[in-house]
């Protein structure tokens, strides 16, 4: 992580790129790793660390997210277009791999699930997903995950870049400046007045100190969730209920109970999402470095074409569904979607800051907003996803995705929230 902190504030390919470094320390552990040159010693669990990473990034969130919102005029056409995209991403592959890569390659029906697992979903869904599918059986699955999630990330980094500075040249962006922040490319903040806070302390350090707290309630909570999963196997052999899913349950619980004593605020939402980015960096690391290529070598030519079918799907939402749902500031919505739509959120903001740098287009805040109705949906995917595929109901589970995906983005037409219904209204 060090290392390709280093690099990232060193080359200047990585910078143009905005390469994360876990992304980096991924791939230096998979080439030096026992799976390629066998140079470093991993533990031989370097498989299911991220189970438990994924956890604990999962029980933070579960005190960390914000439960309160209203959806305004922009948040209703940002909800209906990500929850769209979203749904209708999961519910074409989904059904593409039953119905197309199935027969044609005899792959197994889960297959075509590994693009939105990897795309939208990103390394966290990757982890939660695959290590549910390999539990099952499934030994390529975790493999397979976060090959997508690295390639969607290489793919919306430089599709990202390409379309940014398209836009500015056209003139579509709001504003024309799209060169980035120093400290955004390279990854240090230089001017120690610009370094933001990572968290407040809610405890006197005489006690315990404030981060001993935070990482302890997370810590605990994927305790509890893991003591109550051997329980439940215990009484039902049959029974496997994700650890992530658990732990965010418990961790909801957790929040609850503290609002019912009166002390709603006793732990810091920052401090918390701060431990969360760190399990999530670590996540990405042990992921990409976790990937088994004889595992993947298998399913290249099916890969490669998923890969492609993606990036079509990607595009076409950027280019010919963004404009119709944010009518003429649809380039700093789009290019925030395409970011997350094939890798993740901050790499949507990343991508947003190219054509958008103080942030004035106010896409953050409707995203913000609309992710209060979107939240049940990316989770839920996350959770009933493997549970569809152990069940046998895997293609039952596409198309009720597209049903959802359909009505989602029928929604903002139905009820003229467009930008030229709005007009002719």
């Amino acid at each position: 992580m060090i290392v390709g902190n280093f690099l990232r504030h060193r080359v200047r390919v990585l910078q143009q790129l905005l390469l994360p470094a876990p992304i980096t320390a991924g791939l230096i552990g998979l080439v030096l790793g026992p799976n390629v040159l066998g140079w470093i010693g991993f533990s031989d669990q370097i498989g299911s660390y991220t189970s438990l990473l994924i956890a604990v990034v999962f029980a933070a969130m579960a005190y960390s997210m914000d439960l309160n919102g209203s959806v305004t005029s922009g948040a209703r056409n940002m909800w209906s277009y990500s929850t769209g995209m979203f749904m209708a991403q999961w519910a074409i592959f989904t059904l593409l791999g039953v119905y197309l890569f199935k027969p044609l390659f005899g792959t197994e029906g889960w297959f075509g699930m590994m693009l939105p697992v990897g795309f939208v979903g990103g390394f966290g869904t990757a982890a939660a997903v695959g290590s549910a599918l390999e539990g099952a059986g499934a030994q390529a699955a975790s493999s397979l995950g976060f090959t997508s999630a690295t390639v969607g990330t290489l793919i919306a980094i430089i599709g990202g870049v390409i379309v940014a500075n398209w836009g500015i040249r056209k003139g579509k962006s709001t504003e024309l400046r799209g060169e980035l922040p120093k400290d955004l490319r390279s990854g240090y903040i230089d001017n120690e007045d610009d370094r933001p806070s990572i968290g407040r302390a809610t405890t006197n350090p005489s006690a315990i100190e404030p981060l001993a707290l935070h990482g302890g309630f997370v810590i605990f909570t994927v305790l509890f969730a893991y003591l109550f999963n051997q329980m439940i196997s215990n009484i039902w052999e049959n029974v496997s209920i994700p650890l992530f899913a658990t732990s965010f349950v418990v961790g909801l619980l957790g929040r609850v109970g503290l609002n019912i004593i009166g002390r709603p605020n006793y732990l810091d939402r920052d401090t918390v999402s701060t431990i969360s980015g760190a399990a999530t960096d670590y996540l990405i690391a042990f992921g990409i470095a976790s990937i088994v290529p004889a595992a993947i070598a298998d399913y290249w030519v099916p890969l490669l074409l998923l890969f492609v079918l993606g990036t079509i799907f990607c595009v076409i939402f950027l280019f010919l569904v963004s404009p119709i749902y944010f009518g003429e500031n649809w380039l700093e919505r789009g290019l925030f979607g395409w970011g997350w739509a094939t890798a993740a959120v901050a790499t949507g903001i990343a991508l947003l800051k190219m054509v958008d740098p103080k942030l004035k287009s106010g896409a953050l805040n409707e995203y913000g907003v609309a992710y209060v109705g979107f939240a049940p949906f990316e989770i839920g995917m996350t959770i009933l996803a493997p549970i569809a595929v152990l069940a046998g109901i895997t293609a039952i589970f596409g198309w009720v995705a597209l049903a959802i995906a359909i009505a989602s983005l029928g929604a903002a037409y139905f009820l003229g929230w467009l930008p030229g219904k709005q007009k002719a209204s």
